[in-house]
């Protein structure tokens, strides 16, 4: 028998659960763990000769609906996906074709973009890659963004802050809106195939399931560049934000944002974060 990391975590996971936890009947005289193969097969909706491909390394490349649907089937909490979306990388060679076959989204910042964004303080302006990662940021972003939980991750990304820290259903009121554009400014950014998109599209249908698949599987459409948006932070309240994004032509695929307060609350409100008198920041047309 072969093996494999994602074998190996799906058997793991599967003696762990028991019956009871994912409302089936003990039952008597079980002469395994947990569940048995057939029964997490039918919970995940394969076949179980499928799930023994999977579980003794034979296939080594399920598609994240399957990941998904096992997922679910197991009750994996939010850390354990991440855990099964490692294992299924190991497993498949994703990791290593990540490293090579396509160059990475870039995190470098050039000395005049970092420039640029300090001639922009106290606006919460932020850089991303084609990803939609935080590369580089204003100490206003910061201010109003950090509250909220998206810098706390070593790479902050806007898209896995949205679809999978339940933070963000608070912080954006219009997360939906919010959420469409972070998937319209991804697809548009990046070639379909380009394997650092694959592998966070998998990422994310593990993680999020339909709200994040359904919305990918729409029709491409083009990002907003600009509009207004509100964002309730939790230090001063529900703010209107006018936003203004920028592609920069330079072949590293960064975009720059910018939020500017789009009422008079929102610029004092902005100000005060940055320890300033009212007044640094003011209120543009909506």
């Amino acid at each position: 028998m072969s093996d494999s990391e994602l074998g190996r975590f799906l058997r793991t996971r599967r003696e762990s659960v028991t019956p009871a936890d994912v409302g089936l009947p003990a039952g008597s005289r079980r002469r395994t763990p947990g569940l048995r193969r057939s029964e997490l097969a039918t919970l995940a909706g394969i076949s179980v000769e499928y799930l023994a491909r999977l579980e003794q390394g034979r296939d080594r490349h399920p598609s994240p609906q399957i990941l998904a649907a096992l997922a679910d089937a197991l009750r994996l909490s939010v850390e354990a996906r991440g855990e099964l979306m490692h294992a299924f990388k190991v497993t498949n060679g994703s990791i290593k074709l990540c490293l090579g076959a396509t160059r990475p989204p870039d995190r470098e910042v050039r000395p005049t973009l970092h420039a640029l964004l300090g001639q922009l303080e106290p606006a919460p302006a932020v850089l991303l890659n084609r990803l939609g990662e935080v590369v580089a940021r204003t100490g206003g972003y910061e201010r109003l963004f950090g509250p909220l939980g998206l810098l706390d991750a070593p790479v902050p990304s806007l898209p896995r802050f949205l679809f999978t820290d339940p933070r963000a259903r608070a912080a954006y009121p219009e997360w939906e809106r919010a959420a469409d554009e972070q998937i319209a400014h991804v697809r548009n950014d990046s070639l379909p195939d380009d394997p650092h998109l694959v592998a966070l599209v998998e990422e994310l249908t593990l993680l999020a399931g339909p709200e994040f698949t359904e919305r990918w599987g729409l029709p491409l459409r083009a990002p907003e560049r600009t509009g207004v948006h509100r964002l309730t932070h939790p230090g001063a309240g529900e703010l209107r934000l006018a936003d203004e994004t920028l592609e920069l032509p330079d072949g590293q695929g960064f975009r720059l944002v910018v939020h500017l307060p789009a009422d008079d609350a929102t610029a004092t409100a902005l100000d005060t974060l940055a320890g300033r008198r009212p007044g640094a920041l003011r209120a543009v047309a909506g």
